[in-house]
C-alpha cells in the first residue's frame, strides 16, 4: 500500500493537468462530430497527448491513415529516445514492460527518469496517469454534448503542465542531473538547429548523456563494493 500511496502522491501534478487537457481533447472530438466512444478509444489505445489534439484536425479534415501515421511518428519521435533511456530501469519489468513503454508520455517520463523508483511504482504511476487522461477525455466529450466550449488556446496547458512537473521533480529529486541535462542540451540544440529542427537532436543528446550518467553511477557503485577480508 505504501507504494500505491507514493505513486499516487507523485502523480498529483499530472492529475490536475491531464483532467483539464483530456477534457479539452474530448470537447474537440465532440465538436468535430465524434461520439464520446471515440474519445475513450483514442485515449485508451492511442494515448498520445498533443498528437491526439492534432489528430482531431487531421481526421475532421479528411486526412488519410497514412498521413495520420506519418504525422504521429514525426510528432512523437522523441518517445523513441525516452524508451532507450529507460531500457535499464525497465529491464526486469517482465510482462509489464510493453505497457510501461506504451505509457511513457512526457509527464510520466519526467517522473520515472531519475531511476529512484521501483518497477512496480513506475507501473502504478503510468497507470494512474493514463486513467487521468482517459477520465478527462470522456468527461470532456460528455460535457461537450451539453455545454458549448471554445478550445482556442487550450493546447498551452500542455506547456504549463510540463513546467509544473519539471518544478515538482526539481524540488523532490536528490539529483538535478536529468533536469539540467534536458534544459542544457535543449538550449544548445535550439540555438544550433533552430526551433523547427532541434527536437530530435536534443532528445538524442539527452538520451546519450543520461545513459552515460547511468553507466558512470554503476561503475562508482562497483568501486565502492569491496570483498570481505
Amino acid at each position: 500500500m505504501q507504494t500505491v500511496r507514493n505513486a499516487f502522491k507523485s502523480s498529483l501534478p499530472v492529475l490536475a493537468g491531464y483532467l483539464v487537457l483530456g477534457a479539452g481533447f474530448g470537447m474537440m472530438m465532440k465538436a468535430a462530430g465524434y461520439s464520446p466512444f471515440w474519445a475513450l478509444a483514442m485515449s485508451v489505445f492511442v494515448y498520445a497527448g498533443s498528437m491526439q489534439y492534432a489528430a482531431v484536425g487531421l481526421l475532421s479534415g479528411g486526412a488519410s491513415l497514412v498521413t495520420l501515421a506519418l504525422t504521429t511518428l514525426m510528432v512523437n519521435a522523441r518517445h523513441l529516445f525516452y524508451g532507450i533511456s529507460m531500457l535499464e530501469p525497465y529491464r526486469k519489468a517482465g510482462a509489464a514492460k510493453p505497457y510501461l513503454i506504451f505509457a511513457l508520455t512526457d509527464e510520466t517520463y519526467s517522473l520515472v527518469c531519475d531511476g529512484r523508483r521501483s518497477v512496480r511504482e513506475c507501473l502504478l504511476l503510468s497507470l494512474f496517469d493514463q486513467l487521468y487522461w482517459v477520465a478527462g477525455s470522456v468527461a470532456g466529450a460528455l460535457l461537450g454534448e451539453v455545454v458549448p466550449f471554445s478550445t482556442q488556446g487550450v493546447d498551452f496547458a500542455l506547456t504549463a503542465l510540463f513546467l509544473t512537473v519539471f518544478t515538482d521533480q526539481w524540488l523532490h529529486s536528490k539529483t538535478h542531473f536529468p533536469a539540467l541535462c534536458g534544459a542544457g542540451v535543449s538550449a544548445v540544440c535550439l540555438a544550433v538547429f533552430g526551433p523547427d529542427r532541434f527536437l530530435l537532436p536534443a532528445m538524442a543528446g539527452i538520451t546519450a548523456l543520461l545513459l552515460a550518467g547511468s553507466l558512470g553511477q554503476k561503475q562508482d557503485t562497483r568501486k565502492e563494493v569491496t570483498p570481505d577480508e
